[in-house]
């Protein structure tokens, strides 16, 4: 860890392998502020699907990702004064997100908002780069992890826990694909940190993996 900041808890992890609940979990624990950085790519490729903006455009969509009014209150997701906390979460918009993280000027842009959620007491920061990227002094480093079809029904129960329409089989082709496009991206691909635990969350619930990360930042902190 830097001297003088703030720790850092890094939670990295594929898609649906429950590091967003588990990671806001450990937060709470610790009495820590919590990142979603995906909630931000989220928005970013939200906002640029209603503005018609092709994902592919670096450019259009950087520039959204630097002057997009993105915002965090009572655990809900802002885009300006409109409350986008559902929206992010529907299918299309997690596929466009992991579409516009693959672009530099993307992650470039959203780098320093990613950096000014550090601050005391504490961050536990869940994403794909957390690690490796964005804190890579993070005083524990985990990455999480999941078989793809135990994701495929996590995901497939979220859906139908909302009242949406869900297919076992498309779940887990996506699930595979967003693995492969996540992992074999040029800038800042998916991987675990070469100084990471990884826990594989299978069978696990939320407070038995969060209580193995706060038993392993406590052990971080004791090391020599």
């Amino acid at each position: 860890m830097s001297p003088g900041l703030p720790p850092v808890i890094a939670i990295d992890g594929p898609s649906a392998s429950g590091k967003g609940t588990v990671a806001y979990c450990v937060a709470r624990r610790l009495g820590f502020h919590y990142l979603d950085s995906g909630a931000l790519y989220r928005t970013v490729a939200l906002a640029a699907m209603e503005a018609g903006i092709d994902l592919d455009d670096e450019s259009r969509v950087s520039a959204i990702a630097l002057n997009a009014n993105i915002g965090f209150k009572n655990e809900r997701v802002w885009l300006g004064s409109r409350d986008v906390t559902e929206a992010i979460r529907e299918e299309k918009v997690s596929e466009g997100a992991s579409r516009v993280a693959a672009l530099r000027g993307v992650r470039a842009a959203l780098l320093e908002r990613q950096h000014a959620f550090r601050m005391a007491p504490g961050l536990v920061a869940e994403g794909r780069d957390m690690a490796t990227i964005v804190f890579p002094d993070a005083v524990l480093k985990v990455y999480l992890t999941a078989g793809a079809e135990e994701r495929a029904r996590r995901r497939y129960k979220q859906l139908i826990d909302k009242g949406l329409s869900a297919n076992m089989t498309a779940l887990l082709q996506d699930i595979h694909a967003r693995d492969a496009r996540d992992s074999g991206r040029a800038v800042a691909p998916l991987q675990r940190s070469g100084d990471a635990i990884e826990i594989d969350t299978t069978g696990m619930t939320v407070e038995e993996a969060s209580a193995q990360i706060v038993s392993c930042y406590g052990q971080a902190l004791r090391a020599p």
